[in-house]
């Protein structure tokens, strides 16, 4: 069938510039008169001549929206010379689905229709990201360039005629003003599974799973919460794993993630936090909408902290049939995430990279074979299989774990903490804030812990002092490529190793998100309630920032 592409013109919206995780916005703002097209066109046009006769990855989390800016994407590619496009069926394609396939077809890249964690339906959020040909999150000077190329816009192209139903697992064929294009729409979970079974040993976690080797079957509790790993848990879980239907709840991808708020945490993933504190569970765990970020808790509810998941894992990394076959590189954090994983990484003698907030900083890392395995406070753990964290991956880490050791979560947590110590970690979330408070409150913070005099000072709370070793606007240089990041989060690092840091989130979708972390060393005292053991350090950070002040909130509205 031969068809046309046609050149529409348009005009710039204010404010396409993409975030740690590309462009994010409430619905109502992306169905507006040419505004996804506009963001798209830049996204393909950013990519330069290498465009023409390129393949592409598309899909989404099934938020509401997804289907329909999927079906769009799939037009305004066939207008731009693209060759050859995989879509997931329906559009879905959890995050690191989309990785795994750029990496496994040697696509020039994808298109991620996702806002994460935010909520969706046609009240909440939607997104757009762009990953690179190595599977990663675009780098700043790429999103740069889209920015740049959403000021300037004009035009964009268009196969209007274009029609596929991207429900039916197949391939079509089109001809493009004498130019071939495919699009092959495909089984979401196929390729996923195929690399998982590449990962680990699913026949001797299976045994696992059932008991057959314990005698006892782990008794598990995973939550999909309606977002895009439902038909992955149901792979993986149920069919490769042998898990019963009552261990998996959530599993349909619904566009408002049935009223959902899918965010892996203590407070949004109540339901599976207050069942598993019953006592009937090992282990539990939860998912993000696209299915990047992962939560892991243990028998009644124990929970554990992303930044000791990440260490427990790095320890444990022999437990991983991946590992034994492909050694053991560096390992890497973001800048705000405590910093248990260096306490493993100098024992075992590796390379430990503090980094920015945004998993496409650890890419570059993994493309030069400097690093096996990272994570983020923010819930998110991953390694270089991909360049995305995955939430799917991670709990079979920690199923490996448990089935390596013979423990339950709490038990390896509590040996990990009597070898290495404990980072005491708590995380404030201050959602929706107004930001020019914010901005405000960052910059008058910022000239605080600059000023002279200001290294070198205590403070007191609760009977616990603390003397600031360093206080800066965290910036990073890229080992590899040398490039820089600059106010990336305002830190104060204690004599003792504690720390405090204040930063603006970038993945919100409307006003400010201010993230405040407090992160504690006790190499002895490691059984202590976090909550208590860190109220001083919290308190002093309150009044360091002037947060209360600034953003009118005496409470945050997250605690991690």
């Amino acid at each position: 069938m031969s068809l046309s592409a046609e050149t529409v013109q348009t005009t710039p919206y204010e404010g396409q510039k993409p975030g740690t995780s590309g462009l994010r916005k409430k619905v109502k703002v992306f169905v507006q008169p040419n505004y996804t097209e506009n963001f798209v066109q830049a996204t393909l046009s950013a990519n330069g001549a290498a465009l023409a006769g390129s393949t592409l990855v598309v899909g989404g989390d099934g938020r509401y929206y997804c289907k329909e800016a999927a079906e769009l994407i799939v037009r305004i590619a066939a207008a731009n010379g693209v060759s050859k496009l995989l879509v997931g069926q329906n559009g879905i394609l959890s995050t690191p689905a989309v990785s795994s396939l750029i990496r496994h077809n040697k696509a020039l890249g994808g298109i991620v229709l996702t806002a994460s964690h935010n909520p969706g339906g046609p009240e909440n959020d939607f997104g757009i990201k762009f990953n690179c040909e190595n599977g990663g999150p675009a780098p700043d000077a790429f999103t740069n360039s889209i920015h740049k190329l959403t000021t300037e816009i004009k035009e964009y192209k268009l196969v209007r005629g274009l029609q596929i139903d991207i429900a039916k697992v197949g391939v079509s064929n089109f001809d493009i003003a004498g130019k071939p294009f495919t699009v092959n729409v495909i089984d979401s979970v196929a390729d996923y599974l195929r690399l998982m079974e590449e990962i680990f040993d699913m026949g001797k976690l299976k045994e696992f799973v059932s008991g057959k080797v314990t005698g006892k079957p782990l008794k598990m509790r995973i939550d999909a919460m309606n977002g895009v790993t439902g038909p992955y848990v149901k792979e993986i879980f149920l069919k490769s794993l042998g898990a019963s239907e009552s261990c998996v709840v959530h599993t349909t991808p619904l566009p408002d993630f049935g009223g959902l708020h899918p965010d892996p945490n203590l407070t949004y993933a109540k339901d599976l936090v207050d069942t598993v504190a019953q006592g009937d569970y090992d282990i539990g765990a939860a998912f993000d909408g696209d299915g990047d970020r992962n939560m892991i808790i243990g028998h009644k509810a124990f929970f554990v902290t992303p930044s000791d998941s990440l260490a427990v894992i790095a320890h444990y990394l022999e437990a991983i049939p991946y590992f034994q076959k492909n050694g053991v590189q560096g390992f890497a954090r973001s800048m705000p995430t405590a910093s248990a994983v260096d306490l493993v990484g100098k024992k075992l003698g590796k390379e430990v990279f503090e980094v920015p907030t945004g998993w496409k900083y650890f890419g570059n890392l993994m493309d030069a074979g400097r690093l096996c395995l990272c994570g983020e406070e923010s819930f998110g753990t991953g390694s270089n299989h991909i360049r995305e964290k995955d939430g799917i991956w991670a709990v079979l880490a920690w199923i490996s774990v448990m089935q390596h050791t013979g423990k339950g979560i709490e038990d390896i947590l509590k040996q990990h903490w009597s070898t290495y110590g404990r980072n005491y970690f708590t995380r404030y979330d201050y959602e929706e804030c107004a930001s020019d408070p914010c901005n405000e409150m960052m910059d008058t913070m910022e000239k605080t812990i600059t000023a002279a005099g200001f290294v070198g000072k205590s403070f007191s709370s609760g009977g616990k002092s603390y003397k600031v070793k360093e206080a800066d606007n965290f910036s990073y240089t890229d080992p590899v490529d040398k490039s820089v990041a600059t106010k990336q989060g305002l830190r104060i690092v204690f004599e003792d190793g504690s720390r405090i840091v204040v930063r603006l989130s970038g993945t919100g979708s409307s006003g400010a998100t201010v993230r405040l972390y407090i992160d504690s060393y006790e190499k002895e005292n490691v059984l202590g309630q976090a909550s208590v053991m860190l109220k001083p350090l919290i308190d002093i950070a309150l009044e360091i920032s002037q947060l209360p002040k600034f953003t009118g909130r005496n409470a945050p509205t997250v605690i991690t």
